[in-house]
């Protein structure tokens, strides 16, 4: 029996029991059931970094707002599909006054959280162009996008951007949209898994190739303001949140309360459609939709055949967080600076003990720290450093799941590591480097 943290032969009997192909190549959630079963059984808690879930309270101006609006009975009321009056103001000011860009009121949506925003954006575009049957990623990303494609039979491709930074992006992307076959092109920015973050330079890039091949651009803003090392958080002042937006028309923003509020469980984020493309018109819409305008075919059409509106009380508690945001009396920035604090530290206990970063630059400048870090250990692939790290009370997710191209590497997120386990993770980092030197 080997002298690990995590008794050996109980981990050993998980891995057989859970019916996991390959534990390295095991989805976000097979890792979360598979590391509960092993904590029930051990009493041992894991350091666990696999879940991008909030770690901090979720803010009390939504709470509040949201339980105020339950007692006035709204629970009994189909929500507008197209969203609530006061959320689509609030969701016009915010996009104005952090990013700098102008959409109407009736083109910011809200949706079941991103993902449904993502999942209605890749089914919609997909009719768009006869032509244009396929989504490009700009990966490493979000597992679970990739997900819905295969679910919904819709053709992707996609490339690892980690050698393609700066001027090099142009040719790299240029190459898949000049085929003629990409209807758009998803991002998120701050990056998950990677957390890298575009530069200006290489979202004008995105943006210029986007008006030349009429391509959509889906920007994934789900942390937002979170690269800490410039200050997003004054309303109506410079610097803003770098998007695409500044460049193209042709643009999607998906907009998480999850990570910025800590409202995860809520399920409610905002899809936020450029003015010009809310108002394109496609005959070819028509043979799925009552409408050739593809923002009323996004709402009226799929938004709505997903589900019949987002939570009404939600909506009232995302407005009245966005409305303290957009006055200037809630700093949502600073509540999640703790995040890239966590990242500082942890960071510096892997590469201490043998470790490396695996995506660490955003071209020449070191990559920020926050919700999540990549890692690797010397003579390991990430599917199989995955599978060690468990029998140490450490999980993540291996790189290969996420479209990088990077397989030696591992996603940790930082958030649900707690200050008090700092010490125990270095213990168990420094037990792993000397049974692996």
């Amino acid at each position: 029996m080997k002298d690990t943290p995590i008794n050996y032969e109980v981990v050993q009997r998980h891995f057989h029991e859970s019916k996991i192909r390959s534990i390295g190549k095991a989805s976000i959630r097979e890792i979360k059931r598979l590391i509960n079963g092993i904590e029930k059984e051990t009493g041992e808690k894991f350091v666990r970094m696999e879940m991008g879930v909030p770690g901090l309270a979720p803010t009390s101006i939504g709470v509040e707002a949201e339980i105020e609006a339950l007692q006035r009975g709204v629970a009994s009321i189909y929500p507008d599909i197209e969203g609530s009056p006061v959320l689509k103001k609030e969701a016009s000011r915010f996009v104005k006054l952090f990013l700098d860009i102008d959409v109407d009121e009736a083109n910011c949506v809200p949706t079941v959280g991103s993902m449904q925003g993502g999942f209605a954006a890749f089914l919609t575009f997909s009719k768009i162009d006869k032509q244009k049957d396929t989504t490009l990623f700009i990966d490493p990303g979000f597992p679970v996008h990739h997900q819905q494609h295969r679910v919904l039979g819709l053709n992707f491709e996609s490339f690892d951007v980690y050698n393609y930074r700066g001027d090099k992006l142009r040719d790299k992307l240029e190459s898949y949209l000049s085929k003629g076959n990409i209807h758009s092109v998803l991002y998120s920015n701050p990056n998950n898994p990677s957390w890298i973050c575009f530069t200006h330079k290489e979202l004008s890039i995105i943006g210029e190739l986007a008006n030349k091949y009429n391509v959509i651009i889906i920007e994934d803003l789900a942390y937002f303001a979170m690269d800490f090392r410039k200050d997003y958080s004054k309303p109506g002042q410079p610097p803003y949140q770098p998007t695409v937006a500044k460049y193209t028309d042709n643009y999607v923003l998906l907009i998480s309360s999850s990570k910025i509020f800590s409202y995860a469980g809520q399920r409610i984020g905002l899809m936020i459609v450029s003015n010009k493309l809310f108002n394109t018109q496609s005959a070819n819409l028509l043979w799925c939709y009552s409408t050739d305008i593809l923002g009323r075919a996004l709402i009226y059409g799929t938004v709505y055949a997903l589900s019949a509106g987002t939570s009404h009380s939600s909506q009232y508690g995302l407005a009245a967080m966005l409305k303290a945001v957009n006055d200037g009396t809630f700093d949502f920035v600073e509540v999640v600076k703790e995040y890239g604090a966590k990242a500082m530290i942890m960071k510096k206990m892997f590469t201490d003990n043998g470790f490396n970063i695996v995506y660490d630059k955003d071209e020449d400048e070191p990559i920020a720290d926050g919700f999540y870090f990549t890692f690797s250990y010397p003579g390991f692939t990430g599917e199989e450093l995955l599978e060690e790290l468990i029998y140490y009370g450490i999980s993540a997710i291996a790189l290969s799941i996420t479209g990088s191209d990077r397989l030696e590497g591992i996603r940790a997120c930082v958030s649900l590591v707690k200050r008090d386990q700092l010490p125990i993770l270095e213990a168990r980092l420094v037990k792993f480097r000397e049974q692996h030197s």
